[in-house]
């Protein structure tokens, strides 16, 4: 097992980055990694010649209030996971690195994307992830970049973003990995105590029963992961919606997304699944 190298400065990183085979991946990541993670790792170890991870921590996507400051750090763990990965550089800047002093200020606007479902619960929060993201890209210039489907309205985003900008790489969504009891992955998940833990896992069971009133049509879809829902009165939803693929509105018939935010205890999750409306025949 290969240490990766560790670049903490973007002058460290061009350099690791220009001896890197290509093509090259980027998985950016804000650290305290799980399965999750070193799925994303393992995918992108699969399709390029060097890898390049992230862990940073962004504080321009973190709201007043929110966990910036108790976001869980824990570095020498996250460096053992990605040596058994096998990435080959770790950038772990510290945060004057990616936004220096004296900056003008410079960021991407989500658009009108991004001020809907997680957009409306935490404005500004898709504006940082955008800016850093596409800091993270010019720094590490890669033909590929790696970003799981849990956060599926940041993947939709991010995609648009490389479209519109005419950014030259390839994002690569990979599907959310989940405990045994279904509960999405999440760093996040080890602020639950045992009783929240248990009462979290109805985002998935709720929207697996969506899914599967799918055949019936949008309005079933809704009322049935609804139904779960309120089977469980400790969490606190903060939405519930069903669209099309790219965030758009829901269809009458065809592919559509199904996403869940809620609260259990401090701590809100985020969750969604692929739906098929209608007959698919």
């Amino acid at each position: 097992m290969t240490r990766p190298a560790v670049a903490e400065t973007t002058a460290e990183l061009a350099r690791l980055r220009a001896a890197l085979p290509g093509p090259v991946a980027l998985v950016p990541t804000m650290g305290a990694l799980h399965e999750g993670h070193r799925t994303l790792v393992r995918a992108a170890r699969g399709r390029a010649g060097g890898v390049v991870v992230s862990v940073f921590v962004n504080p321009t996507q973190f709201g007043p209030g929110e966990d910036l400051d108790r976001y869980p750090r824990t570095w020498d763990a996250d460096l053992a996971a990605l040596a058994e990965e096998g990435a080959d550089v770790v950038f772990h800047p510290p945060v004057e690195e990616v936004y220096p002093p004296g900056a003008a200020g410079v960021t991407v606007h989500p658009g009108p994307l991004g001020d809907v479902l997680e957009g409306a619960v935490r404005p500004g929060h898709f504006a940082g992830v955008l800016t850093v993201v596409a800091k993270l890209f010019g720094l590490a210039r890669p033909d590929l970049a790696f970003f799981g489907e849990k956060d599926y309205q940041q993947l939709t985003l991010i995609r648009a973003m490389v479209r519109e900008l005419v950014l030259p790489l390839e994002v690569v969504g990979v599907p959310t990995v989940r405990e045994d009891d279904g509960l999405a992955l999440s760093s996040r998940n080890r602020y639950l105590t045992p009783e929240q833990r248990v009462t979290a896992v109805t985002l998935s069971r709720a929207l697996r029963a969506g899914a599967d009133a799918g055949r019936h049509g949008a309005d079933a879809v809704l009322a049935a992961a609804s139904a779960v829902l309120a089977g469980a009165p400790d969490l606190r939803q903060d939405y519930l919606a069903l669209t099309d693929p790219d965030l758009g509105p829901a269809p009458s018939t065809g592919p559509a997304r199904l996403l869940l935010a809620a609260r259990a205890g401090g701590t809100r999750l985020i969750d969604n699944t692929s739906v098929q409306v209608g007959d698919p025949r």
